[in-house]
């Protein structure tokens, strides 16, 4: 098979990997746009889970991006002058930068052609028996092809940016700090390479209060570094916007579409579905992406079943996830919902921000519902059943109030 990816990104990149894998005489090439070494971002989140996956699909590429990676088993919380840790799942962080290279190097060892400053347009696609659109959330080829896709955004209500720090956090790290505009939250990761990322994020309100959707990214940048002072002990905040241009501040765009693919072309990664960036989860779904859609191919001998084969189980798979980030967003969105509560209590609704339940009741009444599940089976499974029952209902009841 002769298979044509545009976008160097992670999906494009493991999925190049994997064909390779599959079948040595597979023809694969991928173009990237931007130059080798060019990343944009700072670093990326993965749990432990994906860890294991990745060892089963190519040990090589799993070996050399836990060996470039950091973890942790903690987060913590800084809110009105106190630090409140929890122990939590095994979280990793990698630089982007480092992940591309690990798996540009591995694709090129396996035979993938790399064509780094090679643009692909939807007039000059090259011939392929399998064209992937790897290119992001704003895919040329999927725009192209709009109306057969169906691509859907929803914004959410916050801005946020995304910066980096040469602060190595030890842990997860949250911080909220209250200002005379409202509250202004980041949340930190090392992600190795002796840097760590640093996501700021704010209402609206707060954004326009405090001037920085106004201001110079020098200034921006000093100003945050003043508001989150408590944990980055003296270190300075980065960005990326050319010299003196604003600090980008968007509301994040959760995206969906009708389908995923159309003819010989399929839909990958970010070009295909987004979730909101606080439940970490962007680049484990564009991996496994790569890993369903090698797997189909793999399983068919019809390009058109695989590809129908593909998203049916992709769409599936994903729907925790989306509901995950759902929440999960919305519980940013409703700070001030949960910001008064002692600071142990909210950062244990923090970590349940996902549940469905959790918007519908009362913040310490779920608190203390969620204790005593944590101690009897029973209530445990009663609260895991109730809650999408519960939140549908509600939304339903909510609906037919505004009709």
């Amino acid at each position: 098979m002769k298979v044509v990816c545009v976008g160097g990104g992670p999906a494009g990149l493991y999925l190049a990997i994997l064909l390779k894998r599959q079948n040595p005489a597979h023809d694969v090439t991928v173009h990237e746009r931007d130059p080798e070494g060019s990343a944009h971002g700072w670093g990326v989140t993965y749990w432990r889970t994906l860890l294991d996956r990745l060892h089963r699909h190519d040990p090589d590429s799993a070996r050399a991006v836990a060996e470039h990676s950091v973890h942790w088993d903690q987060g913590v919380a800084h809110v009105r002058g106190q630090i409140t840790r929890q122990p939590g799942d095994e979280g990793h962080g990698i630089s982007r930068h480092r992940l591309l290279a690990i798996l540009a190097d591995r694709a090129r060892s396996l035979g993938v052609r790399l064509e780094f400053g090679s643009e692909v347009t939807p007039d000059d696609l090259p011939e392929a028996d399998l064209v992937v659109a790897a290119d992001g959330v704003h895919s040329a080829l999927r725009t192209r092809y709009a109306d057969h896709f169906g691509a859907r955004f929803q914004e959410g209500r916050n801005h946020y940016a995304w910066l980096g720090t040469d602060k190595v956090f030890d842990a997860f790290t949250f911080a909220f700090t209250e200002t005379g505009h409202g509250w202004i939250w980041a949340y930190g990761y090392a992600c190795g390479d002796g840097r760590s990322t640093c996501v700021v994020e704010c209402s609206p309100r707060t954004l326009t209060g405090l001037g920085l959707d106004r201001a110079h990214e020098g200034e921006a940048l000093a100003l945050l570094a003043r508001l989150f002072a408590g944990i980055l002990d003296g270190h300075p905040l980065t960005g990326r916007s050319p010299a003196g241009g604003p600090l980008p501040w968007p509301r994040f765009r959760t995206l969906t579409n009708r389908t995923w693919h159309r003819g010989n072309l399929v839909l990958l990664g970010d070009a295909a579905h987004t979730t909101h960036y606080s439940i970490g989860a962007g680049t484990t779904l564009a991996l496994e992406d790569a890993m369903g859609l090698a797997a189909a191919l793999r399983e068919h001998t019809a390009l058109p079943d695989a590809l129908a084969g593909y998203e049916r189980r992709r769409r599936s798979e994903l729907l925790g996830a989306q509901s995950a980030a759902r929440h999960s967003a919305r519980w940013y969105e409703d700070l001030p919902r949960y910001i008064g509560l002692p600071p142990h209590r909210m950062f244990a609704l923090l970590g349940q921000r996902h549940s469905p339940l959790l918007p519908y009741v009362p913040p310490q009444l779920y608190y203390g519902l969620d204790k005593a599940a944590g101690r009897v089976d029973a209530l445990r499974t009663l609260k895991r059943r109730l809650g999408p029952r519960v939140a549908r209902a509600l939304q339903s009841r909510s609906a037919g109030d505004r009709d």
